[in-house]
Order: C-alpha cells, then sequence, then structure tokens
C-alpha cells in the first residue's frame, strides 16, 4: 500500500473537512496518511516517490488560498521535475465565480507540467451543487485508494 500525503489549502475550512474524512478512509484501504494542513516543501519533498492528494479551495479570483500558495511557489521555482510522484487532486469551487476551482486546477496544471504521474480523474466539487463536499469526495477518495495501489 502507499504512503499518501494529504496535502490542503483552505480558507473556510472546507478543503481541511474533505481532507479529514478522507484520511480514515484512505488508512481503511491500507495506506499511511498524514494530512498538512499548513504545507512546507520540505513536507512536500518527503512524498517525492509516493503519492500525495492535494484537497484545495479556490479563492473569488480563482487563486489558490494563502495555507497552500507557498507551497505552490515553492514546487513551481524549486523542484522542476518530479516524474516519481503520483498524485490526486481534489478541487473545490463555486461555480458561480469565473475561475470555478482555480485553484486545483493550477495545482493540477503546474504537476503536470512537471510530469508527475496523476491517478485517477480530477475531482470538481461545486459548492453551490454540493454544500456538503463530502457527499461526493468520499466515494471518490475510496476509488482513488484502489487506484493508488
Amino acid at each position: 500500500m502507499a504512503e499518501i500525503g494529504i496535502f490542503v489549502g483552505t480558507v473556510y475550512g472546507n478543503a481541511l473537512l474533505v481532507a479529514e474524512e478522507a484520511e480514515p478512509l484512505l488508512a481503511a484501504a491500507g495506506h499511511q496518511v498524514k494530512i498538512f494542513e499548513d504545507p512546507t516543501l520540505e513536507d512536500w519533498q518527503r512524498y517525492a516517490q509516493k503519492a500525495v492528494l492535494v484537497i484545495t479551495s479556490t479563492t473569488g479570483q480563482g487563486d489558490l488560498p494563502d495555507s497552500i500558495a507557498t507551497l505552490f511557489a515553492g514546487i513551481k521555482d524549486k523542484l522542476g521535475y518530479q516524474p516519481e510522484l503520483r498524485y490526486g487532486i481534489i478541487a473545490l469551487g463555486d461555480s458561480s465565480y469565473d475561475e470555478f476551482c482555480g485553484g486545483g486546477k493550477k495545482f493540477a496544471d503546474l504537476l503536470q507540467d512537471q510530469s508527475a504521474i496523476r491517478v485517477g480523474e480530477i475531482l470538481l466539487v461545486d459548492a453551490t451543487e454540493n454544500p456538503e463536499p463530502e457527499e461526493v469526495t468520499s466515494p471518490w477518495v475510496e476509488q482513488w485508494a484502489k487506484l493508488i495501489g
């Protein structure tokens, strides 16, 4: 089974709630899991040959929350190439904004550019349709847990 770091970008706590719901699901599937609420580049690099799950909300302008923006910048500026990293992304957003799920999409684009291996499809969660995000994220996490092996 995999060692998985869950990297959280949150403003109002929804992404952290999703991470806290995902952790026992992944553990029940046999994975070792750790949540990083204020993730650093050093935290990220510990998972370079393992697996990460990025769970992030999006600010009104389509940007990443402050809690994960520094990590994103560090990955972009200092890492460059991550071909052994396997990842999944859960992006939380609100479709009434122009940049729906922009934070998660930016993270996905960055990791793809760095040759990381995406496992499964990116999950885009719309707050207007799913006020309780774990109703859609938990089934996705259970499936992702099987895919990440």
